[in-house]
């Protein structure tokens, strides 16, 4: 598009105001429109740049104007202004799709729906040690697009979500990392879990020869549409149950890994990350290293002294013989359950918030072997209680983070760990996770 042309960005947070600044300095016309409050902390950067915004309305005709809407990941293609756009023909792009033609880095992708944020930050870790020039950006906190307004960089690891793969179109991943899939944010995907699938795929669209996807083979649903598509990227499986003769798999308590033709192993009792699904985050970003690379031994070490992402699996104290976890980013089952299978100590379980069409039939064998007493946090907890009535007898119903830490600290013993960890989102009661797990912190400091 030719410079002046009018740009309508939906949504003024961290993702559209970084999209914002980037088409602006690239000369086009922008407009930022959110139906809801915009931070100040946004408004100032969009003052400063001269950028024409609004809040708590969307100006129909000034957003039909644009000939082409950046959408951010929180909107639904369900709102009537989206459909509108869609109506009258005007593109509706992510962020990610719009930063990516301003780039010419290699772009390390990594999507899945857990584990994505500690696997982006372990990779970026590793490069970084190394001493690449590398970025990290995307649903991992800082906006690609902002990012690169500031300068470009030889790589970027983006942490990317289904949402924002959802309106990708020409972009491409040269690395693309898929995690895992299993039921989340169903009710943006109608609740068809083949479209939520679909959209995981998304990460690969593009790709050529000379490029990599990165996968779990332990993960039923990806191998099974695996064998449905094809790519012409070279596919490099994970597995702890399985060989693989290139990839990463478990050789005698090692990680074995293997790109090319060379191989080395890692102890897995070395790994700074405990859990099964650590293991696989280690292995995936193990893997996307040696394909730079990055000398064996780097690896080693970045993988040995990382330090885990706030609010996963966060221990964030001990009081009277009792320890606290904060695992507020836990927001669906599937991470829910991985948090409590890497607990040891009987555990009083903190959960609730926003269900997002949650089974937690999921959960009941790990309940019962290691749950004593179970604290809901939000404002609805009906389908916890029925889930779990009849496996748990002291089910505790509260309002706030404070209420919740004091009645885990009441029933508590000592050798026993409270786990925050929600399997819901957090939006009833809280801001978001990173708010709800500062305010399960600052309880436990308070104790």
């Amino acid at each position: 598009m030719k410079a002046g042309t009018k740009i309508v960005i939906l949504g003024g947070g961290e993702s559209g105001t970084g999209a914002a600044v980037l088409a602006k300095k690239k000369g086009y016309n922008v407009f930022v429109s959110d139906a809801g409050k915009i931070n100040d902390k946004y408004k100032n950067v969009l003052s400063n740049f001269d950028i024409n915004w609004e809040e708590s309305s969307h100006s129909i005709n000034k957003i039909l104007a644009g000939k082409e809407i950046i959408k951010s990941p929180g909107i639904s293609e369900d709102v009537e202004i989206i459909k509108s756009a869609r109506n009258n023909k005007i593109p509706v792009i992510s962020d990610i799709e719009f930063a990516g033609r301003y780039t010419g880095a290699k772009k390390i992708c990594i999507t899945g729906s857990n584990g994505k944020t500690t696997t982006a930050k372990i990779i970026f870790h590793i490069l970084k040690k190394a001493g690449m020039d590398v970025c990290l950006a995307g649903n991992v906190g800082e906006s690609f697009a902002w990012k690169l307004a500031e300068r470009d960089y030889d790589y970027f690891v983006l942490e990317i979500s289904s949402f924002q793969l959802d309106n990708m179109y020409k972009f491409k991943a040269e690395v693309a990392v898929l995690l895992n899939i299993t039921t989340d944010h169903l009710d943006r995907y109608d609740d068809d879990f083949e479209k939520y699938c679909n959209s995981k795929f998304r990460i690969i669209q593009n790709q050529e020869y000379g490029d990599y996807f990165i996968f779990n083979a332990d993960d039923k649903v990806i191998t099974e549409k695996m064998k449905k598509i094809n790519t012409n990227s070279l596919c490099l499986p994970f597995s702890q149950k399985n060989f693989y003769e290139r990839g990463a798999c478990i050789v005698n308590d090692k990680i074995r890994f293997k790109t090319n033709n060379e191989e080395f192993n890692m102890n897995i009792a070395d790994l700074s990350l405990k859990g099964k699904h650590n293991i696989y985050n280690s292995m995936a970003s193990g893997i996307t290293a040696r394909l730079f690379d990055i000398r064996k031994v780097i690896i080693k070490e970045s993988l040995s002294d990382f330090k885990n992402v706030e609010h996963r699996l966060e221990l964030v104290g001990t009081a009277r013989g009792i320890e606290f976890f904060n695992d507020s980013k836990a927001t669906n089952i599937n991470s829910t359950w991985f948090a409590l299978e890497s607990m040891t100590k009987p555990v009083i379980w903190i959960v609730g918030g926003i269900d997002k069409g949650n089974d937690y039939s999921e959960l009941l064998e790990l309940v019962r072997k290691k749950v004593k007493a179970i604290i809901c946090l939000g404002k609805d907890n009906r389908r916890i209680v029925e889930a779990f009535e009849e496996e748990v007898s002291t089910i505790i119903e509260t309002k706030s983070a404070m209420d919740a830490v004091k009645s885990a600290y009441y029933l508590g013993n000592p050798g026993d760990a409270v786990l925050l960890s929600p399997a819901c989102a957090s939006f009833d009661l809280f801001e978001n996770y990173e708010d709800r797990g500062n305010q399960f912190k600052q309880a436990v400091y308070d104790l």
